[in-house]
């Protein structure tokens, strides 16, 4: 199976430079475990979101990303 790519927008970079060292691991395993192999495994969202997709970090944060297919590229929002 293809591996995704992950990439980081500048919003998201600063989002997790302020999440708990646990979390940032966790955030780190769900990408390279989950996403990158499977990124249709998030919820597809709708709404102004609709075209990106949310994997759950936490009981309130939740990792929003977009796929781009033809690149095989997944990008953190």
């Amino acid at each position: 199976m293809t591996r995704y790519r992950i990439r980081f927008t500048r919003t998201a970079t600063k989002d997790v430079s302020k999440l708990s060292p646990k979390l940032r691991k966790k955030l780190r395993e769900i990408l390279t475990e989950v996403i990158s192999r499977n990124p249709y495994e998030g919820k597809k969202l709708i709404g102004d979101l609709h075209g990106s997709y949310s994997y759950k970090l936490t009981f309130q944060d939740r990792i929003v990303y977009s796929i781009d297919e033809e690149n095989k590229t997944i990008y953190i929002e």
